[in-house]
């Protein structure tokens, strides 16, 4: 897999994620459990996304300035615009299954930020797998790109059947199988994941939780890592934008959580986004479409579904997504 960038840019890219999950560790750990508010959410969530267009800035500048090309730089620092814009788009879905799970198990909001830090590096590591297991299956069989255009529509379509619908996590094989292996107290106990009950050792529901939330995260590192591919194939470009989105998430979750009924007909433009990345790849070999109309019509997509949930926004009371 060759990639546009440098290796100092590679060296300050893991240089950053590292700083940034040290960082975010160190403040979970000073400020313990607590529930996350949604000023704080917001600010967190602004320094994520300002970061991320930071740092796109650096990536502009560092193939400028080792190629002396500025219309390549623009085109390139495109992609990892539409490539972010993409995979934060997705992971609001993602955000929305972990709202159900944290409903279903009634995780006190104190324990929520724990979880979805640890949520966090499991996406990390199993989306940079997908990366670079994608990146070799592209470099060596050119056909698999309709493989994963085939494969964005189909979930594009379950995803719009879907929309709306209550999940069923009681018939989840998953939790199924763990409650069937692992026996689980009856209550949390702090923050644990486990618990001694009568003198043995049991999970508490907080291990079931993470548990769900580390599936959840392979779900979507598999639905996400063709879409981005649709956009490059540098591993550069699709490693860095995922990475960028997945480090917002734990903001964004706590922020999407209180306006969640406003933006009920996101899932429908999410499964129309798919359904156009899919196609996009499905029409490679003939013809290429833009980066910037590609961009164009996910902006546009986001903004109508947006505008058309604020203008029939459900009763908060009404919406399966919020914890009652």
């Amino acid at each position: 897999m060759q990639t546009i960038a440098p290796l100092w840019l590679w060296i300050v890219f893991v240089a950053f994620v590292l700083a940034a999950l040290f960082v975010d560790f160190v403040v979970l750990r000073k400020q313990g459990a607590h529930e996350v508010g949604v000023k704080e959410a917001l600010n967190w969530s602004l320094i994520w996304i300002a970061l991320s267009f930071l740092f796109n800035g650096l990536f502009w500048w560092a193939i400028k300035d080792s190629t002396g090309d500025a219309d390549l730089a623009a085109t390139k620092s495109l992609e990892f615009l539409t490539g972010y814009l993409i995979e934060k788009s997705l992971a609001v879905d993602n955000i929305f299954v972990f709202l159900m799970i944290f409903t279903y198990f009634s995780v006190p909001p104190a324990y929520q930020k724990r979880v979805l830090m640890i949520g966090i590096i499991g996406a990390i590591v199993l989306r940079t797998i997908m990366i670079l297991v994608g990146g070799w299956l592209l470099a060596q069989f050119h056909w698999v790109l309709y493989v994963f255009g085939a494969f964005l529509i189909l979930t594009g379509v379950k995803m719009w059947w879907a929309a709306g619908q209550e999940p069923d996590l009681n018939n989840n094989p998953a939790l199924k199988l763990l409650r069937r292996v692992l026996p689980v107290s009856q209550s949390y106990d702090g923050e644990k994941f486990f618990t001694l009950e009568n003198g043995r050792r049991i999970a508490t529901p907080l291990f079931m939780v993470i548990c769900l939330v580390g599936l959840t995260d392979l779900i979507f590192a598999v639905d996400s890592i063709p879409a981005i591919f649709a956009i490059t194939s540098d591993p550069f470009i699709v490693l860095t934008s995922n990475v960028f989105a997945i480090l917002g998430l734990r903001a964004m979750f706590f922020l999407l959580q209180a306006v969640a009924a406003k933006f009920h007909l996101l899932n429908y433009g999410l499964a129309v986004i798919l359904v156009f990345i899919g196609t996009k790849m499905m029409l490679i070999d003939i013809y290429k479409i833009p980066v910037a109309l590609a961009l164009g019509v996910v902006v546009a997509i986001l903004a109508v579904t947006m505008l058309l949930s604020v203008k029939t926004a459900k009763p908060e009371a009404e919406d399966p997504h919020l914890p009652r």
